[in-house]
């Protein structure tokens, strides 16, 4: 429901309603067959402006980028990667009327500092993450992306590189295949979809994956809901075989690194793995001190390098699960570069008699705070006669650094 939303998100689609060149740019790019998600959010906490120079780390079928560069006209540039070929062509005939403007690459976002350097991206005023599988991925029978496909299980997006799903299955001891499938897909019925697999290449080779669907829909026991009984083994197999995890763990801190004072990141998840990968490393750069909790100050000298800009996560609302239904699944999260300015951005507050909380700009100080007492830096002294300052404890949060900042 959209009450159920942020009041990020929900800003951010008032603010592209009242902007008509960013709705215009939302609208075009739901006319192609590949749908962008969370497309009007992205742009605003992206804040596109004209001639910014912005990466899109994983270019696909070109949909946010169309928008990112049609936002950022005339001078706006982009670099756009992806490590799938074929998605590759289909963004640059889709980016073909923006010349210059663009640069894409046919790389793994895994070297995205080296690939910003090489080709003048370094710095950037904002990266985006659009993770997991695209639509045309999905689309394309040949791939075995599809748990319905009737093709060869390959799951690589690139295919040229290491071994296919296919692969996976007929080398992989059931040990290391039922590891593989629980860590991954987070299937609770791992060791028996493993058993079954073993059991199923013994008798004939595992190549179809509609026929490694029907193996793992028969030993999972699932029957009726939303997805198909082998959507998480799926999931894992697409995992392993393209090494992603290890790949945005190495990309994120490059991002950062490239990543212009007051520039925006941009991550959208899928699934709860990347979701906690990508909380996990955007919170410890928003909070990355080490002190003990009981010190009254900090004192290790960390600073933060980024600050929040979606303290919850960002959801589809109602109008484009209605329109997408893929995008249910879709996680936004953005930060903005430490060096940027002091207050939170205007597209961001939500306006008076609006749901949900207002993001408190950084620097604002909570209400109630624990170390007023202790006159941290950034914490005022308790007023004169409040008598509850003396009796509180030491703030857990040693930082005591606000939300937001």
């Amino acid at each position: 429901m959209v009450s159920d939303q942020p009041s990020s998100a929900m800003s951010a689609q008032r603010s592209v309603s009242r902007d008509p060149t960013m709705a215009m740019v939302a609208m075009e790019a739901h006319v192609h067959e590949h749908t962008a998600v969370l497309l009007a959010e992205t742009l605003v906490l992206l804040k596109v402006s004209a001639g910014g120079r912005y990466v899109d780390a994983t270019v696909g079928g070109g949909g946010h980028a169309e928008a990112i560069l049609s936002a950022s006209a005339r001078e706006g540039q982009l670099l756009g990667l992806d490590r799938d070929p074929t998605t590759l062509d289909a963004a640059r005939a889709r980016l073909s009327t923006f010349g210059e403007r663009v640069c894409l690459v046919h790389a793994s976002f895994a070297t995205l500092a080296r690939l910003a350097r090489t080709h003048g991206f370094d710095p950037c005023d904002g990266i985006l993450f659009d993770l997991g599988l695209s639509s045309l991925q999905l689309a394309d029978a040949e791939r075995g992306f599809s748990v319905h496909a009737d093709a060869p299980l390959d799951l690589r997006f690139d295919p040229s590189s290491g071994p296919t799903a296919a692969e996976l299955i007929a080398t992989l001891p059931e040990d290391e295949l039922a590891r593989m499938i629980w860590r991954y897909g987070e299937e609770p019925r791992a060791r028996a979809i493993a058993r079954a697999l073993v059991r199923a290449r013994a008798r004939r080779p595992l190549r179809a994956a509609r026929e490694v669907a029907q193996v793992v829909a028969e030993a999972s026991g699932y029957h009726g809901g939303r997805t198909h009984p082998a959507t998480r083994t799926f999931q894992a197999l697409r995992i392993a075989v393209n090494d992603e995890l290890a790949a945005i763990e190495a990309a994120l801190p490059q991002a950062v690194d490239i990543l212009a004072p007051g520039g925006r990141l941009v991550v959208i998840a899928f699934h709860s793995l990347e979701d906690r990968l990508v909380k996990r490393f955007l919170h410890a750069q928003a909070h990355p001190c080490i002190c003990p909790p009981r010190l009254p100050a900090c004192v290790c000298g960390r600073q933060p390098r980024l600050r929040v800009l979606t303290p919850k996560a960002v959801r589809p609302l109602a109008e484009e699960l209605a329109r997408n239904p893929r995008s249910r699944s879709a996680r936004l999260a953005a930060r903005r570069g430490r060096a940027g300015p002091a207050a939170a951005p205007a597209d961001l507050r939500a306006p008076a008699g609006a749901g949900g909380a207002r993001i408190r700009p950084p620097g604002e100080p909570r209400g109630r705070c624990r170390l007023r007492r202790a006159g941290a830096p950034g914490h005022p002294p308790a007023a004169a006669g409040d008598h509850r300052a003396a009796s509180l404890p030491a703030c857990r949060d040693a930082r005591a650094r606000p939300r937001g900042t």
